[in-house]
């Protein structure tokens, strides 16, 4: 029996997906413990099809596979349906996904409010993707949330999405200046919706147990990254939810004492999608070249990211709150051709060298990278599989990032291709 939590160690794309779909066909269960629709993951098969996937676990794509979207995730009945939709058209066998009855549900007044108030925070605007998942996590903490469960109990959902109107049509109707939303049709449409999925409610704090007790092997699978945590993240520029490996307990109901891994996912550089500081964003030629060799494009939202060199800092906090035990080390393939590659060991701010993260958000938003730079190659390691085949200069970059970041990088991603990775240890073993 392993339970291995997955984290992205930076703000997110770090290429979860692709580390999911490495340990997918060892494991009996992927599960997604936090966020919602607002994540996307990009898995390439070995046939080269592509797939975005952004609320249902990317387990999904093996098959055999039990899926779970766990309680701690906010589920948008629409945009669930249109994913389970797709994938089944492109022959995708989804009768092993079940969903938390506990899992918050994403209503259409959320979404409303996310766009208009995102709109007229204007430059001080967070970078949301507007599909309502601060609210409803919001709505959650407030204890006026609408479960899934809820669904299949009219009389019950009525109640609370009228109670939720009460509230929420006034602040569309007098402070955005926007039409009220009727409570009957979003019951209505919810009501019709879940005839698509109800099959699949279930008690899935109970399944993951039995699972676990039975010795079988559990993925939890988080999205974002550990800088955009609500807690442990460049707060206010953060999700509404915990990506860490805190939240994976919460957001699942599997106690922390069975988690045996935790594996942080970590790019070669560094990108960032939104608002938020971000030290080593690079703003000249080798920003463009990183973003374009790099493929940066934001799967879910199609925003260009911002790229910037590895960052050792946040990586080296990444793994003490989170406890990381291993990396993954994604997209090395992308500073192939390179003469020097920089990593940032440290920040100055305001004259002071930092190793750490500064205590204070002002300081971090004045952090600026201090540099060592490495050797660079211009092989093409695409086809390497094992350590020994990449050039001297990449295999010193890896282990310096090892070093730097405190944990063992134990997968090396060498292009976005299901193969086109280098295991150096068996986390499963």
């Amino acid at each position: 029996m392993s339970v291995m939590v997955l984290i992205g160690a930076q703000w997110g794309d770090e290429g979860k997906g692709k580390a999911t779909d490495l340990y997918g066909d060892r494991v009996q269960w992927v599960v997604r413990y936090q966020g919602g629709n607002n994540a996307g993951h990009t898995v390439v098969l070995p046939d080269g099809q592509k797939f975005a996937i952004r609320l249902i676990p990317s387990g999904i794509l093996t098959p055999g596979i039990k899926n779970v979207i766990g309680n701690g995730v906010v589920v948008n009945p629409e945009a669930l349906l249109e994913e389970l939709g797709g994938l089944e058209a492109r022959g995708v066998d989804t009768s092993g996904l079940y969903i938390s009855a506990d899992a918050h549900l994403v209503m259409p007044y959320h979404i409303a409010i996310d766009k208009v108030s995102e709109r007229y925070l204007g430059k001080a605007k967070i970078g949301t993707t507007g599909r309502g998942i601060g609210p409803a996590y919001q709505d959650k903490a407030a204890r006026l949330g609408v479960r899934v469960q809820d669904l299949l109990d009219p009389s019950i959902l009525q109640q609370k999405v009228e109670a939720a109107l009460d509230f929420k049509n006034q602040i569309l109707v007098k402070v955005y200046n926007r039409k009220a939303l009727d409570a009957g049709k979003i019951v209505d449409d919810a009501l019709a919706m879940v005839e698509g999925f109800k099959h699949r409610i279930a008690d899935t704090r109970l399944l993951l147990d039995q699972a676990i007790r039975r010795g079988e092997h559990v993925l939890m699978e988080g999205s974002q990254g550990t800088l955009l945590d609500v807690d442990h993240g460049t707060y206010p520029y953060v999700t509404s939810s915990n990506p860490t490996a805190g939240g994976a307990a919460v957001g699942t109901g599997i106690g922390p004492g069975k988690i045996t891994t935790v594996m942080g996912i970590l790019k070669a550089y560094t990108t960032r999608v939104g608002s938020g500081p971000f030290p080593t964003e690079l703003h000249d030629q080798w920003g463009e070249y990183l973003r374009k060799t790099g493929g940066e494009i934001g799967v879910n939202t199609g925003r260009p990211r911002r790229c910037g060199w590895f960052d050792a800092v946040i990586a080296r906090y990444a793994t003490r709150v989170n406890g990381i035990t291993d990396y993954f080390l994604t997209k090395l393939d992308v500073l192939s051709s390179l003469e020097e590659v920089p990593i940032c060991v440290a920040y100055d701010v305001d004259g002071e060298r930092h190793d750490e993260m500064p205590l204070t958000q002002t300081g971090f938003h004045h952090a600026k990278p201090i540099y060592e730079n490495m050797p660079g190659w211009f092989e093409d390691i695409s086809g390497c599989r094992t350590f020994a085949e990449l050039p001297s200069a990449a295999q010193d970059y890896v282990r310096r990032v090892e070093e730097l970041a405190q944990a063992r990088v134990s997968a090396i991603g060498v292009g976005p291709g299901r193969d086109q990775t280098i295991v150096l240890n068996d986390v499963l073993a």
